[in-house]
């Protein structure tokens, strides 16, 4: 298979925690890494499975740290989830959240009406769940158990953080339900699903190979763009190891250390 050709890369889609920064930390390289897009007019957009917090949250939380962003610019997989059920289930209004008051605002905001454990809702969703409460679990469950529809924002296990902690992520969650009541989500739009990037890809109006997805996971971000046809980048900031890479059918792409050797590597792409 022949390496995709760098310079004629229009369009970056970065993942966050874990590639731009980690925890509360913006690494070092990461601001001139977007500068560095700007100044070579390639657009880029945020996108993160993180589905405890809201656009504007990541906005004011990237804001903080000093990068300059628009709602435009931000794609969760909490956005795509909603954009799923609206698409190809319509009908669906009521929705049973496992997830934070946050992200129960946004799903309100984006006309559901979330429904407390008494009423019979039209789906269950599973998030991120940052408050999570022992009673949503357990009715979550029920309501999965009865055969409601079921969707996960996303698959990662566990949260990317530099505090001595294990952050439990959405699929742990969704472990723990199956192991329960043995059931697997009916869909996760978040990542490794292509309908992130291909929603990208009809915004910007560009073609696979002229789209790059970068972040620091084999099975979401890589995933991603393998199954969207776009150029899979794993930068070794977060969670997967070059050696795990190395295990991967197919591999990335391209890996670097971080986005600043990607920034010069595009760079240097556009002086061939």
């Amino acid at each position: 298979m022949s390496t995709p050709d760098l310079s004629v890369i229009r369009h970056v889609a970065l993942d966050m925690d874990g590639t731009i920064y980690k925890g509360s930390e913006l690494f070092p390289f990461t601001l001139p890494f977007l500068a560095q897009l700007r100044e070579l007019g390639i657009g880029y957009t945020f996108l993160t499975n993180n589905s405890s917090k809201s656009v504007e949250d990541y906005l004011a939380k990237i804001q903080k740290m000093g990068i300059d962003a628009n709602p435009d610019q931000m794609y969760t997989s909490a956005l795509a989830t909603m954009d799923y059920i609206k698409q190809d289930f319509p009908d669906l209004k009521k929705i049973y959240l496992v997830g934070t008051a946050s992200l129960a605002a946004e799903f309100a905001r984006s006309g559901f009406k979330i429904v407390d454990g008494d009423n019979e809702p039209d789906a269950v969703v599973v998030a991120f769940d940052t408050d999570l409460n022992y009673h949503v679990l357990c009715k979550a469950a029920w309501w999965i158990e009865n055969g409601k529809p079921y969707i996960a924002t996303h698959p990662d296990r566990i949260c990317p953080t530099n505090l001595p902690t294990v952050l439990i992520d959405c699929g742990a969650i969704c472990a723990a339900i199956e192991s329960a009541v043995g059931r697997k989500p009916d869909a996760v739009p978040g990542k490794p699903d292509p309908r992130m990037l291909n929603g990208l890809m009809r915004r910007h109006g560009i073609q696979p190979h002229e789209m790059m997805m970068v972040g620091d996971r084999l099975y979401t971000d890589v995933a991603m763009a393998q199954r969207a046809k776009a150029v899979g980048v794993l930068v070794l900031t977060g969670e997967a190891t070059r050696q795990d890479a190395e295990k991967m059918d197919p591999q990335p792409d391209f890996i670097f250390p971080s986005v600043r050797d990607l920034g010069n590597a595009l760079e240097t792409s556009r002086r061939k």
